[in-house]
């Protein structure tokens, strides 16, 4: 598999330095090895609150900072490429929230907006959690965590 990664952090931001692009990485790499994607090149940016809620409100139209936007860049045919934005502050809330460590969180949000960029989607609300694109997420998870 060939997987060429554009990883960056938003100026200011804290994340713990260069960790942040191996847990990024060993994620993005797990996704396409199981829905066995040969070549891949992602854009992976995390970025504050206010950095995020510029990118939801102009291009999906929703108000305020969101975890993770992803935006598939390829037709059938082609190499898939993508770009996944995660708000580093709300992944940060949301893992507190669910009492698991950042990295963790931020290795589901990368799989993810990974997912999405693969064309994978899941309903609102309830059924969220329980629909295939989250069960797969959360499978990949445990795998990357080992």
């Amino acid at each position: 598999m060939s997987l060429n990664l554009d990883f960056s952090i938003d100026e200011g931001l804290d994340f713990g330095g260069a960790e942040a692009e191996p847990l990024v990485r060993s994620a993005l790499e797990a996704v396409l090895r199981l829905i066995d994607v040969d070549e891949a090149s992602f854009s992976v940016t995390l970025l504050g609150d206010d950095a995020i809620a510029e990118i939801n409100s102009r291009y999906l139209g929703h108000e305020g900072p969101t975890d993770v936007i992803s935006f598939p860049l390829w037709e059938n045919g082609e190499p898939v490429v993508g770009d996944i934005y995660i708000g580093l502050e709300q992944a940060r809330r949301q893992a507190e929230d669910m009492a698991v460590p950042l990295p963790q969180e931020l290795r589901r949000l990368v799989i993810h907006g990974t997912l999405h960029v693969l064309g994978y989607d899941h309903p609102e609300g309830e059924e969220r959690e329980d629909s295939e694109m989250w069960l797969l997420q959360e499978q990949i998870l445990r795998e990357v965590e080992g």
